[in-house]
């Protein structure tokens, strides 16, 4: 974005007294392209300054030149070009001075208005003040090789310089050089390229830091590219400023010709030993025994790798905090003595690329097999124990192939053993990577921090965990405010001014909970990634907001209102809250059972919200097929390709004011219906009746009174039923066989809501096993009766089959189509398959009730 796209939104007269001779018109032209010029950092009168000055008034004259070929007020641009050349061209500091003017001026008031400045605008400013830089140093070893070659041709006679005294400063007060001070004019060189050479590593280290934010979500531009081209130019002109420095040893004396040639040496190795990076980090928590990929980068290599008859090596070692502190301090230049973890496939060869002139070592296949612990320090765990991996070589480097020892880095690693120490470990590589310095020793980081950095941290990592553009809003910041800091009392801005702690932060348990707020926190970033994207990124979520903040907003609406918050008591769970009024006009707020990611893959959220016929209007006003319409999926209707009917899972809330037990005299509901139905009794034959005809040793006994068993219910609690569609082909429940009028005979329940009466049964039906009934007192003194007949056998599947036709005869009369003795067996085949039984080898024998105890 550019300065002038921010400015000329602003009131004209902010900028009155700024245009001048500099017309605005033009300062509108000339709008990107002024910015992107080093008009700034040209603060000298001497000739660099002043050619530099000349070529940027013929840059913008050619400028406007190409403008005013496709511009419509091609006169006025022609004019424009007229009175800058009339103006500037004597003096073209003049036009430089101006400028400046203007782009402070501009600067002045945007601070003014928003406090700060574009990202995009600093990196530009850097850009062209190391490029102004460079071309400073590049004119300096003109003038250096222009001196030296006018001393060739006049002789030795003019060498007879004096050599300036280390207090005397090589330039006069108006800034100039002396016209023959060679000396002066190289220490200059010299401390110009040292400038130089600290822009490039602080440029570095910035891009070190940004791959570090992007470990928790920050945009990172990794393109190393323009930082291997800084490194590049700058190494060609320290070996011209090292070949000139050599050429006038004689001029410069012995002693300071060899303090000359080691900061030299020293910048050279600077640049040498930064420009080798990991490029691709590993991957900061890492499990033993899963491989991972990593690859470092040489800038400088493709400009200063000699040509070797073996491949250079790069070796991977795992190393402990410790020992990385102790790298730091000694500059990267003693070799590791001890690995502190055994990694495997951790040598590749660095390579250099001819194509896109790239030198890199890519390790595709490591595998941490071990690591050695070391020792904590206080409550420290385990998942708070940094590592890292140190990438090392050797090279020889330049014409005088120079040896140096090359050491990378890596970001701090947490190394885990098993899946249930990542939410912790992940929590240390977050407050590392947000909260360390630009340049540390490894790996000290605050144990405080304010609470507005650890907001933008928070905002970061749950955007770019969700992958959506809508963040954290300020109402999230205050509840996750008062979540930390145990205060659900004070108001936003009694937190502004507050630190957290990395205790508070994954330490110390929330009260009445059994998890910390990262934990937490972490829990929501997990469902709503997988399972709450879209929801959150149309704002259908307020998710971080207190239950009590809750009943304060849906009070006053109308009985349907509902909204979506993250559970305050479950890791990973979001829940609705939704008004309901009594019919006495009572208020009541409802929180329905939480949501996992797992209840959420059985059915989406949308289609849940589409099942509750109580949920009508999302907070405030919106009602819910509006704003949840594009999330329903479509339900399946009719018979799927195979012919089978479809099915549909269904939730059903239930709530307090419908858990009311039944009356006492209530009938229980029916069963549910059997899938495979015998043919039984009509159901206009009472089983009073059917008592009446059997004979007395057959019919069963008098049981005590059915119960009514109270049923319970948890307030809110959400099931799910799975329903059909379309008209069920099943038959409907069977009729249940109404209880005797007499009160003498009292129900007996065979199953759950399911009762009938009649007489005593017969011990052999008793003994059979389906009745779970205490055995008769004279079961042991019966008489072996006669086998039953198939249709006197009693089915396991809850429904008497017809007594024997003789017994029926005298009241049923032959209306009863009884089944043959190859139905039922072929029917109980079928149940014992359907159960996963093991089908008979023989037709089953019904001689004895008891010989398929399988039944």
């Amino acid at each position: 974005m550019s300065l002038w796209s921010l400015v000329s939104h602003m009131p004209p007269e902010q900028f009155s007294g700024l245009f001048g001779e500099f017309p605005c018109d033009l300062r509108s032209l000339l709008a990107d392209w002024l910015e992107n010029q080093p008009w700034e950092f040209i603060t000298g009168a001497d000739s660099f300054c002043s050619s530099a000055a000349g070529a940027l008034l013929s840059a913008m004259v050619e400028k406007l030149r190409s403008l005013a070929s496709s511009n419509e007020q091609q006169c006025q641009v022609l004019q424009h070009i007229s009175n800058l050349e009339n103006t500037y061209r004597r003096n073209p500091l003049r036009l430089v001075a101006v400028v400046k003017g203007i782009l402070e001026g501009e600067r002045a008031a945007l601070l003014k208005r928003d406090r700060h400045l574009p990202l995009s605008f600093h990196r530009r400013q850097e850009e062209l003040k190391f490029g102004l830089d460079l071309q400073r140093l590049q004119h300096r070893v003109g003038e250096i090789q222009a001196l030296q070659e006018g001393w060739k041709q006049a002789g030795d006679g003019t060498r007879a310089c004096r050599q300036p005294k280390p207090q005397e400063s090589p330039l006069k007060a108006d800034g100039k050089l002396q016209g023959n001070d060679l000396p002066a004019l190289v220490m200059e060189a010299v401390k110009e390229l040292e400038g130089a050479k600290l822009q490039v590593l602080k440029r570095l280290h910035i891009w070190k830091r940004q791959q570090q934010l992007a470990g928790n979500g920050a945009v990172f531009e990794e393109n190393l590219a323009p930082l291997q081209k800084r490194c590049e130019n700058l190494v060609d002109i320290y070996f011209q400023l090292q070949q000139q420095v050599v050429a006038v040893g004689g001029e410069l004396g012995s002693d300071l010709l060899s303090r000359l040639l080691e900061r030299l040496n020293t910048v050279l190795s600077a640049l040498v030993e930064s420009s080798f990076l990991v490029e691709k980090q590993p991957p900061q928590v890492l499990k033993t025994q899963t491989k991972f990929q990593a690859s470092v980068r040489f800038l400088l290599g493709p400009r200063l790798l000699q040509a070797s008859a073996k491949p250079y090596v790069v070796k991977a070692d795992m190393v402990t905090e410790k020992q990385a502190r102790e790298l730091a301090l000694g500059g990267y230049g003693t070799p590791l003595s001890e690995s502190t973890g055994e990694i495997v496939h951790n040598t590749v060869a660095l390579e250099i690329n001819s194509t896109s002139a790239t030198s890199c070592a890519t390790f595709k296949n490591m595998l941490l097999k071990k690591i050695k612990r070391c020792e904590r320090k206080g409550s420290e765990s385990v998942t708070e124990e940094k590592c890292a991996v140190l990438f090392s070589t050797d090279v020889t480097l330049g014409p005088g192939n120079l040896p140096f020892h090359l050491q990378a880095l890596s970001l701090p690693i947490v190394v885990i053993v098993h899946g249930n120490q990542d939410n912790n470990a992940k929590a240390t590589v977050l407050w590392d990577n947000a909260f360390s310095e630009l340049e540390r020793i490894p790996f000290v980081v605050a144990e405080r921090v304010p609470w507005e950095k650890m907001c933008e941290t928070l905002n970061l990592r749950f955007m770019a965990e969700v992958q959506t553009s809508k963040g954290l809003l300020p109402e999230h910041y205050f509840f996750l405010a008062q979540k930390i800091f145990n205060n659900s009392s004070a108001s936003p801005e009694d937190f502004h001014n507050r630190s957290v702690s990395w205790a508070q932060f994954n330490k110390e348990i929330l009260p009445g909970r059994g998890f910390t707020f990262w934990q937490w926190f972490d829990g929501v970033l997990d469902l709503t990634k997988r399972c709450l994207k879209s929801y959150w990124s149309d704002r259908l979520i307020i998710g971080f907001i207190s239950k009590q903040y809750v009943s304060k907003l849906l009070g006053p609406k109308p009985d349907g209102t509902f909204l979506l918050r993250f559970s305050d008591s479950e890791i990973g769970g979001i829940t609705i809250a939704h008004v309901i009024r009594g019919q006495d006009g009572s208020i009541q707020v409802e929180n329905i059972q939480p949501f996992s990611a797992k209840d959420l893959h059985i059915r989406s959220l949308g289609d849940r919200i589409r099942d509750l016929s109580q949920l009508r209007n999302l907070y405030p006003d919106k009602p819910k097929d509006q704003a949840f319409g594009s999330h329903y999926n479509k339900e399946q209707m009719g018979k799927d390709g195979r012919g089978y009917v479809s099915t549909a899972i269904k939730m059903t809330v239930e709530s307090e004011r419908d858990q009311k037990l039944p009356p006492k005299e209530s009938v229980p509901p029916p069963a549910p219906a059997n899938m495979y139905s015998l043919p039984g009794p009509p159901p206009e034959q009472p089983m009073d009746h059917l008592c009446q005809v059997l004979a007395p040793d057959m019919r069963p006994p008098a049981f005590p009174a059915q119960r009514v068993l109270p049923q319970f219910h948890a307030p809110e609690e959400a099931s799910m039923s799975m329903g059909i569609p379309s008209a069920s082909p099943f038959h409907s429940p069977p009729t249940l066989l109404p209880a005797p009028v007499s009160s003498a005979t009292t129900p007996l329940p065979l199953g759950p809501n399911v009762a009938f009466g009649c007489q005593p049964l017969s011990p052999d039906l008793l003994s059979y096993g389906y009745l779970d009934l205490p055995p008769h007192p004279m079961d042991e003194e019966m008489p072996e009766i006669a086998p039953f007949s198939p249709a006197s056998h009693v089915s396991p599947f809850g429904t008497l089959l017809p007594a024997p036709p003789q017994l029926l005869e005298p009241s049923l009369g032959n209306n009863v189509d009884l089944p043959s003795e190859d139905e039922i067996t072929q029917l109980l085949y079928e149940a014992q398959m359907e159960e996963g039984l093991q089908p008979p080898t023989q037709p089953c024998s019904y001689s004895n009730p008891m010989a398929n105890p399988s039944w």
